[in-house]
């Protein structure tokens, strides 16, 4: 089961430090991100999130994510 939902606002780290987005969708199975085979399952989904600042997207695993406050 997912702890986050598609529309939930999270956090995660990056290089450029603490970054916050939205979960546009999630990956219960693997699946091909630019250009590299991610691995996903219902177990440890993915997550593909759009950053607030610069719209750009990313996919985190779950652990990777907490909710943002």
């Amino acid at each position: 089961m997912c702890k986050f939902k598609v529309g939930e606002s999270v956090t995660w780290n990056s290089e450029a430090g603490r970054v916050s987005g939205t979960i546009i969708k999630i990956h219960k199975r693997d699946f091909d991100y630019k250009g590299h085979r991610r691995r996903a399952s219902p177990e440890e989904p993915q997550y593909e999130i759009r950053s607030d600042k610069t719209d750009h997207i990313a996919a985190h695993k779950e652990s990777a994510l907490s909710e943002n406050d």
